[in-house]
């Protein structure tokens, strides 16, 4: 997975037209997941 902030994981998000995406947080080097809430918003899940 491509190290990336979470913010552009919500733009790939986005391009793909996906309710989730998975990518490698670059601060932390750990698997994190965004995805889009039913209110709109965006949520993020950080896997220890």
């Amino acid at each position: 997975l491509k190290p990336m902030d979470s913010e552009e994981a919500i733009l790939q998000m986005n391009l793909l037209g996906h309710n989730f995406f998975i990518f490698t947080n670059a601060e932390t080097n750990r698997t994190n997941i965004v995805y889009r809430r039913k209110d709109g918003k965006y949520g993020l899940i950080e896997a220890n």
